[in-house]
Parts: C-alpha cells; sequence; structure tokens
C-alpha cells in the first residue's frame, strides 16, 4: 500500500500569514449520543496507545489547510481524528496543517445525524479523499444503525471497507476494528461505536479495566475459598471426623 502520509511525499512547510484561527463556533454537538460518542472514541485510543507519545487525537477540533478555507471558514473539522507520526506532548487548540509539515489526519470519523448525513456522505468524503488525502474515513449513525468506511486505494480513490461477519470495520492505520457495543458510558444506556483489539478483544477504558481486575480477583479468591474448603473436607473425612460446619 502507498504509504500518503511518508515525509518525500509531502509538500515543503508553507510561509502563511498571520490569521487569527479561531478554535470554536459554538454550535453544540446533535445530542448527548454525539457529544459522549466522540469522548469515548478520544478515551478509547489513549487508552490503547498510552504507552505512546507519536500520535495525536482530535475531536470536534478545528482543522486548518488553506489560506482560502481559513478565511472563509467554510470546513471546521471532523468529530474524530487521528493522525500518526507527530509530537503527542504538544497541545493544540486547533489542528493547523502549515504549522504540522503538512501532516493530515491519518483515520477520520464522522458521527452522522439526518441534519449532517449528506454533507458527510458527499462533501466531506470528497474533501478528505480529493484534499486531505487520508487514509481512511468512516461514516456513523447514532446508535450505530449505519457504519460505512473507506480506504485510500493504490489509485488514489476511495473504496469501501467491506464489514465482516459481526458487522465490525477494520482500520488498517489504527490497527483495531470498529462496531457496536450495547452498554452505559458515563450513565447512559446506548449502543455505541467502540474498538476491538485484533483478537476481537473489547479496547477497555481505565476504570473498565479497573472493574475487570476486580472481578477477576473476587473470582479468584472464591475459588480459592472453595479449594480450602474441599480439602478441609475431605481432610476431616479422612480422619474419621465430620466435615467443619
Amino acid at each position: 500500500m502507498v504509504d500518503l502520509k511518508s515525509p518525500e511525499l509531502l509538500d515543503p512547510p508553507i510561509e502563511m500569514p498571520a490569521l487569527e484561527l479561531p478554535t470554536e463556533d459554538g454550535i453544540p454537538l446533535e445530542s448527548n449520543w454525539h457529544r459522549q460518542e466522540m469522548n469515548l472514541l478520544i478515551d478509547c485510543v489513549h487508552t490503547y496507545w498510552r504507552d505512546r507519545r507519536d500520535f495525536f487525537v482530535g475531536g470536534n477540533m478545528f482543522i486548518y489547510f488553506s489560506l482560502e478555507q481559513a478565511r472563509n471558514r467554510d470546513y471546521r473539522g471532523p468529530d474524530f481524528f487521528v493522525v500518526k507520526d507527530v509530537d503527542g506532548t504538544r497541545d493544540r487548540e486547533a489542528w493547523v496543517v502549515w504549522e504540522e509539515q503538512g501532516r493530515y489526519p491519518n483515520v477520520i470519523v464522522e458521527l452522522m445525524s439526518p441534519s449532517t448525513a449528506e454533507i458527510d456522505l458527499n462533501f466531506k468524503k470528497r474533501l478528505y479523499e480529493q484534499t486531505f488525502r487520508t487514509p481512511e474515513y468512516f461514516c456513523c449513525a447514532p446508535e450505530v444503525e449505519r457504519l460505512l468506511g473507506w480506504r485510500m486505494a493504490a489509485s488514489g480513490v476511495y473504496e469501501s471497507i467491506a464489514p465482516d461477519e459481526r458487522g465490525w470495520l477494520w482500520s488498517e492505520e489504527l490497527g483495531l476494528w470498529l462496531g457496536p457495543w450495547q452498554g452505559t458510558f458515563l450513565g447512559e444506556e446506548h449502543t455505541w461505536l467502540r474498538f476491538y483489539a485484533p483478537d476481537g478483544e473489547l479496547v477497555l477504558l481505565p476504570d473498565e479495566a479497573a472493574l475487570r481486575r476486580a472481578e477477576a480477583e473476587r473470582q479468584r479468591a472464591e475459588e480459592f475459598a472453595a479449594r480450602v474448603a474441599a480439602l478441609e473436607a475431605e481432610l476431616s473425612r479422612l480422619r474419621g471426623g465430620e466435615p467443619p460446619a
């Protein structure tokens, strides 16, 4: 597969005039599901790559990629995106391409709604394919009622990513599956879009991992207590006595 993000394929940094670049527009996300879903995806990537410092994850963040776009403000940014092979320790209020050595997102996820679906599936898809050259683009409807994905082919155009038998989509860029998960996140019960490891295991958030460890410890303690009780009963039987009460 052609590495569309390799340094030799990137344009040299462009000296841009000083501009005032807004980092928010005051427009709220469509629903609680959209807001929480964005945070869920961000938290999962940070957890899965917790030992790495060479990536940046953004959500509902402006992306500036040209002088005309910055002046017209006709595009804000995706709901979720990941940029690899960058300094992940630096804080950013917006992703400004000409300040990032020309780097665009490797993966973008748009959380669709009735009011944005047409834009997400047409205008933004063309933008990410033809201008950003983003290797992978995913669109997800609320409650994961619809999940679509495209991958950049060697020909330079998007090709659909076929789901597996579970309805999951594979991200080569992240090395993770994307698929639905029914459960509670931040007190809200929904069907969420989640990441799954290559072996199919859910990518856990820190509190989920802590709960799983606690449950495993409880089960081990119960199994140990049961083995001790069985040994005591067997010892009592061998001595000809009654098992302890």
